[in-house]
């Protein structure tokens, strides 16, 4: 069963807020999709993640780069994967598969339609829409006992 949930952030700190708010509910193992526009806040949003989560690093978009992995506290990781340049995964579906296992790191996928057949039912699914030029409207959706856990805490 899915469920969903719509958050409504009003500018770039609120959106970084709601970040951080989700990044301290967050013990490795996570999976977050997050879905919209070029420029709809999506890097915005992990940097208050990661900020969260005790990382001292910028974090940057790995648009270019496709993945950028950053070591948070308590032995967890935060790898950030924009898949956004490939139509086809290629080697990078071994990497994420590889990943996606490992319970010690949170992952948060952009663009993902590239490794779509890999990843696994349960993951929270963020939808940003753009309503203003500073305001977001989050659509976000759970399916799975731990998306599902991880909603009801954000909530």
């Amino acid at each position: 069963m899915i469920f969903v949930m719509i958050i409504e952030v009003k500018n770039i700190d609120e959106m970084l807020g709601f970040g951080a708010k989700v990044g301290g509910l967050l013990n490795g193992g996570e999976i977050i999709e997050l879905v919209g526009d070029v420029g709809a806040g999506k890097t915005t949003f992990v940097k208050g993640i990661a900020k969260a989560m005790g990382i001292d690093e910028t974090v940057q978009s790995p648009s270019f780069t496709i993945n950028r992995v950053y070591d948070a506290k308590n032995n967890i990781r935060l790898s950030h994967y924009d898949f956004y340049r490939l139509a086809d995964a290629g080697i990078m579906a071994v990497e994420l598969g590889e990943v996606l296992a490992d319970p010690n790191t949170v992952k948060v996928i952009e663009w993902s339609n590239a490794v779509k057949d890999i990843l696994p039912k349960d993951r929270l699914i963020i939808n940003i829409d753009v309503t203003s030029n500073e305001a977001r409207r989050l659509l976000i959706s759970a399916d799975g006992e731990a998306s599902l856990k991880l909603m009801e805490k954000i909530r």
